[in-house]
């Protein structure tokens, strides 16, 4: 798995700088169109010049009837949107829409502004920018995925991140999955997603590449979106279709539960807490399904069966099978199409 390796490697030295691909932000957020009305977004992770966050909403700002787009840069960024001029000050822009008519957006109609310090999201000044918006979308850095969220939380934001699979496994992120705060997104349930990444960036490892223009990229296996914002296919029941039985479905040493390998062989006819690898969470649908725990048995210790553990597994129980209703819902800010 290079790509993990890769990642891995960034996060100890801190280059989290991976750029996300435009068609990559396309997929997932032509799921979320009926949220943005009105709404100022903030990209808080983007340096402007590379960021397809950036390109996305400042051109679809008003299909998307956005109110407002405000991104930071990191300092040693470039100042000015459109010229290569390095500057040692971190930035802020603000876009409030096309005034001109053409349907773009000019440098004369994107405010730039000076930040104080370094642009670090956790900085005061950045923090009365998160403040002003109503839903955060970028790609934070994978090192502070944690403490990213937590901000998020903190300051009761609508939210759409990307991050590592893995991540579930935190103990500041997976209380939120139970409570049915954070999900997955709706378009990367498999595979790698390739990022740019800086000229600078030291890769000499497989999924590793340069096109013509000299343009870094790396790929990086288990990718997902993170998300409180509802989507239709959420809702959609996962379809069983095997049965139970006690030969294929052992139960776990430390926890009255059976232990089930794949997500697809879920049994239909089992009523019971089972044992399912983290990429449930990619057909997750809470109103067919119940997560009771993560990872602990009843001694605290990992779950286990015959004295091995087998990879993390989050407990789960079917619930009764009822017709979901968005409009019973009222946590729910998800409105069909018309």
């Amino acid at each position: 798995m290079a790509g993990n390796k890769n990642l891995h490697a960034a996060n100890k030295a801190k280059k989290d700088e991976f750029y996300t691909q435009l068609v990559d932000i396309e997929n997932e957020l032509r799921h979320y169109k009926q949220h943005f009305a009105g709404k100022v977004v903030l990209c808080n992770c983007d340096d402007p010049r590379v960021s397809n966050f950036f390109h996305y909403f400042s051109y679809n700002f008003e299909k998307l009837g956005l109110k407002k787009l405000i991104t930071t840069c990191y300092k040693s960024q470039n100042s000015d949107l459109f010229s290569k001029n390095d500057s040692e000050r971190a930035i802020w822009l603000e876009y409030t829409g096309d005034k001109n008519g053409n349907h773009i957006p000019d440098p004369e109609e994107i405010g730039i502004n000076y930040l104080k310090g370094d642009g670090d999201f956790r900085s005061k000044e950045c923090i009365e920018l998160l403040k002003q918006a109503d839903i955060v979308v970028t790609n934070p850095p994978f090192s502070l995925f944690r403490e990213y969220v937590a901000q998020l939380v903190e300051y009761d934001k609508k939210f759409l991140i990307i991050g590592n699979v893995n991540a579930i496994t935190y103990k500041e992120i997976f209380p939120l999955i139970k409570d049915n705060k954070l999900w997955f997104g709706a378009s990367i349930h498999s595979g790698d997603r390739e990022f740019g990444v800086p000229n600078d960036y030291p890769l000499n490892a497989a999924g590793y590449r340069q096109d013509e223009n000299g343009n870094k990229f790396i790929r990086v296996k288990g990718v997902r979106w993170f998300t409180n914002l509802d989507y239709q296919t959420r809702h959609e029941d996962l379809i069983l279709y095997k049965n139970y039985s006690p030969e294929e479905y052992p139960k776990f040493d430390n926890y009255d539960a059976i232990n089930i390998d794949k997500t697809s062989e879920i049994p239909c006819d089992y009523e019971g807490v089972m044992g399912v690898p983290i990429t449930f969470l990619d057909k997750y649908n809470p109103s067919q399904f119940e997560i009771v725990k993560f990872r602990k048995g009843n001694d605290d210790k990992d779950l286990s069966m015959n004295g091995k553990c087998p990879y993390f597994r989050i407990l789960i129980r079917r619930k009764q099978q009822v017709q979901y209703n968005l409009a019973a819902e009222p946590s729910s800010q998800y409105s069909p199409s018309k």
